[in-house]
């Protein structure tokens, strides 16, 4: 149950967005554990200087190409899962739509169960379906 936030610079096509989306869910399915039709995401592209990042800090140099993806996930992931899960990112990202490792970041977030409605005011992973 992630929500995936990706920030980048505006300007992208929407095959090249599609492909942003497509490549980043499958990673997640692949190597995070979520299940195919769990996905949830929005895309944020910003105007030049509404996405600050350091282009030479702990992986860089990062070019306008950086995109900054945002996961939300309901519960931990162990270390070696999440290793697993930039590694394959980075693979598939490369692939397509074609970016460098050195311009993916990614932070991961966990929350509580309860932090979660899915729609009907309802904590949809605590409260049994009406």
């Amino acid at each position: 149950m992630p929500f995936v936030r990706l920030s980048l610079l505006k300007g992208k096509s929407p095959d090249y967005l599609r492909s942003l989306s497509d490549t980043v869910h499958g990673a997640l399915v692949e190597a995070f554990d979520v299940p195919a039709d769990d996905r949830f995401q929005a895309i944020h592209q910003h105007e030049a200087g509404e996405l600050v990042f350091d282009r030479h800090y702990l992986g860089g140099p990062r070019s306008d190409d950086f995109v900054l993806i945002a996961v939300t996930a309901g519960r931990p992931r162990s270390r070696q899962v999440k290793q697993a899960f930039y590694r394959r990112l980075v693979d598939g990202l490369a692939q397509a739509p074609g970016l460098r490792p050195e311009d993916v970041m990614v932070v991961i977030t966990t929350t509580a169960p309860e932090d979660w409605s899915f729609g009907n005011g309802v904590a949809s992973m605590i409260e049994p379906a009406a």
